[in-house]
């Protein structure tokens, strides 16, 4: 039996779904005793079982399902998003195999039989739309608003023309794709002014991301990469640990009070950023961002960009026992010691604690001297009535 002819890339089975051709295998003419050896290794060589090891079973009946829609294997490689990024070449290597090699058109066909059926159903539902379609689509004007019950009249009526899994939804979905792409005949494509329909973000992300790479994967440059990415998070963890024992050497060096040595009795806590320092001189006060007709005790303009921080953010208070609290007030959170305070919440402030508001860092130091004296002073008034 001769071999048919090479398919060309317009090549379409007359099928519903192109069944791979199954022809005799001739037999290979049997290598000299000699050369056992290395007919063996230059089989092994070859690139086959490693297109078939990429090549999944839902890759095979999406190539096949958009051979049968498009009849043309570029629109099919540009199209159909595939499980692995095959190039163009590869696609028409698979494609030559699943028609000429009578083993893998077999073991594709029960691979593909052996499918869940809802995951036959999602790769018919990802069909690509072929012309036939698209020309009856483009039977509603771009002026008209079709409804659903329309675009299930059609599809009642041209049933043997559109993909037995299409449904009056996505037909709607996908003329209003047309519409927005300016597809449909009696479309013009404005070459000034505006883009009426401008894409959105998540379409441009899906654009981007839906993009096939020509560069193949370099595993050793990704492996290299992986290695560093382990070295540089294990570089930070170890400066992290140093900086906590280093931290306790500058405060037995200095002594725990070295930081408020400079605050005035009259100061009970500072908030030290880079370019300010915010004096607390009263129990309680406001922070946030002056406006015209607010203002704060605390503007935390003064220190950087503040667009963010609502003009009323929260309160520091301090109570009796010397304990002081911030409380958020404002829609955004406060970052303390690393912790999040929501809206309506609030949490102890302690010494040396950094405290983070919309990418503001500030340094929260308390003036021990000045609160013990207002602790000792409440606790006086408190027991001098009972004396």
């Amino acid at each position: 039996m001769d071999r048919p002819p090479k398919p060309h890339m317009g090549f379409r089975p007359k099928s519903s779904i192109p069944t791979p051709i199954l022809v005799p295998k001739e037999e290979a003419p049997k290598p000299p005793e000699g050369h056992k050896i290395l007919f063996a290794k230059n089989t092994k060589k070859s690139g086959v079982s490693v297109m078939m090891s990429r090549w999944k079973p839902i890759d095979d009946l999406a190539l096949m399902i958009g051979i049968e829609q498009t009849n043309d294997l570029r629109t099919v490689h540009s199209a159909t998003k595939f499980s692995c990024n095959f190039t163009l070449q590869e696609v028409q290597q698979r494609w030559c195999a699943l028609m000429y090699a009578p083993s893998q058109s077999r073991l594709a066909r029960e691979a593909i039989g052996n499918l869940h059926p809802e995951t036959v159903e999602s790769v018919h539902k990802k069909a690509i739309f072929s012309e036939g379609e698209e020309a009856l689509l483009a039977t509603f004007k771009c002026t008209e608003s079709p409804e659903l019950e329309q675009f299930q009249e059609l599809l009642d009526k041209n049933g043997c023309t559109f993909w037995r899994s299409r449904t009056a939804k996505d037909l709607q979905d996908y003329w209003l794709l047309m519409k927005k792409y300016f597809l449909l005949p009696d479309q013009v494509i404005p070459l000034d002014g505006p883009d009426p329909h401008p894409p959105s973000f998540s379409d441009i992300e899906e654009d981007i991301c839906d993009v096939d790479l020509d560069q193949p994967l370099d595993e050793a440059l990704e492996k290299e990469l992986e290695l560093q990415n382990r070295r540089n998070k294990r570089s930070v963890r170890l400066l992290e640990n140093e900086m906590s024992r280093l931290s306790v050497l500058v405060d037995s060096s200095l002594g725990p009070n070295a930081a408020t040595q400079e605050l005035d009795s009259d100061t009970l806590a500072c908030l030290c950023g880079q370019q300010v320092r915010y004096m607390m001189q009263h129990q309680e006060i406001t922070f946030g961002r002056d406006a015209n007709e607010f203002s704060v005790d605390v503007d935390l303009s003064l220190e950087g960009h503040a667009a963010k921080i609502s003009r009323h953010q929260g309160t520091i208070k301090l109570q009796s026992n010397g304990d002081f609290f911030i409380s958020n007030e404002g829609k955004r959170p406060i970052f303390v010691g690393g912790k999040p305070v929501l809206q309506g919440h609030r949490t102890r402030l302690a010494h040396n604690n950094l405290v983070e508001i919309c990418g503001l860092r500030l340094n929260f130091l308390v003036n021990s001297n000045a609160v013990n004296a207002i602790r000792l002073a409440a606790s006086f008034h408190t027991e001098q009535p009972l004396k």
